[in-house]
C-alpha cells in the first residue's frame, strides 16, 4: 500500500510543480489554490509512504515521478522540447524508479 501512497504523492507533486507555472508569482487565486492543495496532498501521501519505505528510496522515487510527470506535462501543456535526448533521459529516470522498487525490501 505504501508504494501506492508514494505514486499518489508523486502525481500530486507533478500537479504542484506545474501549478506554480500558472500562479504567476502566486498572484492568480485559483492556480494558487490548486498548487497549495496539490502540495499538501503530496506531502500527506509522501509522509504515509515513508512510514515504511526507507526515506532515501522514497524520496528518490517521489522526485523521479515528479520529474517525469512535470517534464511530460511541460511538453504537453507548455510546448517544451520533446527531443529524443530529453526523452532518453526521462526513460533513464523511469528505469531508476523501477530499479529502486525492484531492490526495495518493501
Amino acid at each position: 500500500m505504501e508504494w501506492i501512497f508514494l505514486l499518489v504523492a508523486g502525481l500530486f507533486e507533478t500537479g504542484w510543480a506545474i501549478g506554480i507555472k500558472y500562479t504567476e508569482g502566486f498572484t492568480r487565486l485559483y492556480p494558487t489554490i490548486f498548487t497549495v492543495i496539490c502540495l499538501i496532498v503530496s506531502m500527506f501521501f509522501l509522509e504515509k509512504a515513508l512510514r515504511v519505505i526507507p526515506v532515501g528510496t522514497g524520496y528518490a522515487v517521489w522526485t523521479g515521478i515528479g520529474i517525469i510527470g512535470t517534464a511530460t506535462l511541460g511538453i504537453i501543456l507548455l510546448n517544451e522540447s520533446m527531443d529524443m535526448t530529453r526523452l532518453f533521459f526521462m526513460g533513464l529516470i523511469a528505469v531508476g524508479i523501477g530499479g529502486l522498487k525492484l531492490v526495495s525490501a518493501q
